[in-house]
């Protein structure tokens, strides 16, 4: 890709963490200009980190190493407007809310918010507290909100309950466009992906069906794999970086949100959430027994037909079936670069009772990759 096409956003992270494009790794496919989730318009995702003391466990007291995280389908100015979506779960130890009712309708009209796995609960709550006042006077209102877990026990006092509505409300309040940070910040503070530090990481694709372009973007919190299984570009790195492994045993989970601006239905976005696993595979993913591998995908498309008042016609556009293979090669490129950036960058953490989650480090990694001849 020419020199002058490339975004400063592809290559680090708002506080000037490196990305995998900034190591010079050749990852496939044409970003949008922040590389993240938000290249969807109208999607505003936002942020609370939670990092609180040191040294050894004391439950109720910390260390705390948490947060939330919240994506705004279509962001503050659109939340009583439903969206297409689908989800899917690659393997279900783990939990996401509101998904059977996204499963009966094909929408979503909720923000989604993603923290740790005893705060998912609260999470959820919070959000329709967040969420009552906001809905223009509907007195009848009721919400089945999504919220969703990874397991960040490794590192954070996970059963002293750190995270408060306090901390949901900031999240959805601080939701905006633009550039996202990665790795240890809002739900994926506290996380581990193939035993390096992992978290949050986001990235998309634009892409051209039925003649015209479209963006998908993808959001993940990574928190799953061994270290041996991890694979980059088709190259082994965790069985040449075995060093400072924490867990060293199947466990974790990974959350996984699609957006897309192209026009599509309930059962098409279900069809790109499958997508994700392919993406996953890429990375080494192997979705062991005891992790939670959950799926969500949504379209802001169509916006004037699901704002349409009962008792009318909603009249929507539509990708056909023939036309989708485009966005099914986007989430599995932008789900792959996800996953990278959310080790990537990123930073060691000590958590509690010193437990030590080692940042992925740049220098090995890029070592590896020219032993195989891949940068």
């Amino acid at each position: 890709m020419a020199a002058d096409r490339i975004s400063p956003h592809w290559l680090r992270s708002p506080s000037g963490l490196v990305r995998a494009r900034g190591l010079g790794l050749p990852l496939p496919g044409e970003p949008g200009p922040f590389n993240a989730i938000t290249d969807v318009a109208g999607v505003e995702v936002g942020y609370s980190t939670i990092i609180r003391g040191d040294g050894p466990l004391v439950v109720g007291e910390g260390p705390v190493r948490t947060g939330v995280t919240a994506i705004l389908p279509r962001g503050k100015t659109g939340l009583a407007v439903p969206c297409a979506a689908g989800f899917w779960s690659l393997n279900g130890n783990g939990e996401m809310t509101g998904t059977i009712w996204v499963e009966e309708s094909g929408e979503l009209d909720m923000p989604v918010t993603i923290t740790n796995t005893h705060s998912c609960g609260i999470a959820r709550d919070a959000t329709i507290r967040w969420l009552y006042p906001r809905l223009d006077g509907i007195t009848d209102s009721w919400g089945l909100p999504v919220a969703a877990e990874t397991f960040d026990g490794d590192l954070n006092d996970i059963n002293g309950f750190h995270v408060t509505n306090e901390h949901v409300f900031e999240a959805l309040d601080g939701a905006a466009s633009g550039p996202l940070e990665q790795g240890s910040v809002g739900g994926g503070t506290g996380m581990i992906c193939y035993d390096f530090k992992g978290g949050s990481g986001t990235s998309s694709r634009r892409v051209t069906a039925a003649g015209e372009t479209w963006t998908v973007g993808v959001f993940v919190q990574s928190n799953f794999g061994r270290r041996h299984e991890c694979t980059i570009l088709g190259v082994p790195v965790g069985q040449h970086i075995g060093h400072d492994l924490l867990r060293g045993k199947p466990a974790g989970s990974i959350i996984v949100v699609v957006a897309t601006d192209a026009p599509i239905a309930g059962h098409q976005a279900k069809k790109l959430a499958r997508r994700v696993a392919l993406g996953m595979a890429r990375t080494g993913a192997l979705g062991h027994d005891s992790s939670g591998d959950i799926f969500l995908a949504f379209s802001t498309a169509n916006a004037e037909g699901y704002s349409a008042p009962r008792g009318t016609l909603r009249r929507m556009i539509e990708l056909s079936n023939a036309d989708i293979d485009p966005l099914y090669e986007g989430v599995v490129e932008a789900t792959e670069e996800a996953i990278i950036d959310s080790m990537v960058a990123n930073r060691t953490m000590v958590g509690r009772d010193g437990a030590t989650s080692i940042g992925l480090p740049h220098d090995e990694l890029v070592e590896v990759m020219r032993r195989y001849g891949r940068m």
